[in-house]
């Protein structure tokens, strides 16, 4: 799923610098370039995306094998002509009928687990490309570049222009600095949280 992961963000957003980097090697301008892949395969930005990802796709499928799970149970009792003899007629009905519901709940789950994966691989694209393009924008100010382009736009360039370990270094520093920060703010909403307590005793009183 990780390939598929990697593949499906490439699709987006690889092809839309190619009529960047085109213009950018006829120009004269200093340039770097950044592997996109790589910056969500090993920043930790993205490998934290990546693990909520799987959890969810872990999720969903759960979700899918216990309904799969029930119509195969169901469907062995209905192969099962000495199970069927000990049925009433209504039994057997409301058993037909529970079959087809969950047939149709599992049609449903299977559409919304598409549809979620999807929705969070946009969401996750989004998110990583503003990472990626806040830090390349930090690399390329710090090494005075004109521009710094995915590198999978170009069929080939010399590898000295490479400045993706640089922009992963960059991302990482600031995934720090944001788990700091929200550190510091789970920690002060506890802090307030323990004050009011006594108060709200008191007027609970």
């Amino acid at each position: 799923m990780k390939n598929k992961f990697v593949l499906v963000l490439l699709a987006s957003l690889g092809l839309s610098a190619g009529s960047f980097a085109a213009n950018a090697v006829n120009t004269q301008s200093s340039i770097g370039v950044a592997n996109f892949t790589t910056c969500i395969q090993d920043s930790k930005y993205g490998k934290q995306e990546q693990e909520s990802f799987e959890a969810l796709k872990k999720q969903m499928a759960t979700l899918l094998e216990d309904t799969e799970k029930q119509l195969r149970e169901i469907s062995a009792k209905f192969n099962d002509a000495e199970y069927l003899d000990g049925l009433s007629p209504d039994a057997e009905e409301e058993l037909k009928v529970k079959f087809g519901t969950l047939n149709q709940e599992l049609a449903r789950y299977r559409e919304q687990y598409y549809q979620v994966l999807n929705q969070a691989n946009m969401r996750i694209m989004e998110s990583m490309n503003t990472h990626i393009s806040a830090a390349s924008e930090k690399v390329q100010k710090d090494k005075k570049l004109d521009a710094i382009a995915n590198k999978q736009a170009f069929f080939s360039i010399n590898n000295q222009l490479d400045v993706t370990a640089l922009v992963i270094k960059e991302m990482d520093k600031q995934f720090e600095e944001d788990a700091k920060a929200q550190a510091s703010a789970a920690a002060s909403a506890k802090a307030e949280e323990a004050k009011a307590q006594p108060v709200q005793n008191a007027v609970a009183k």
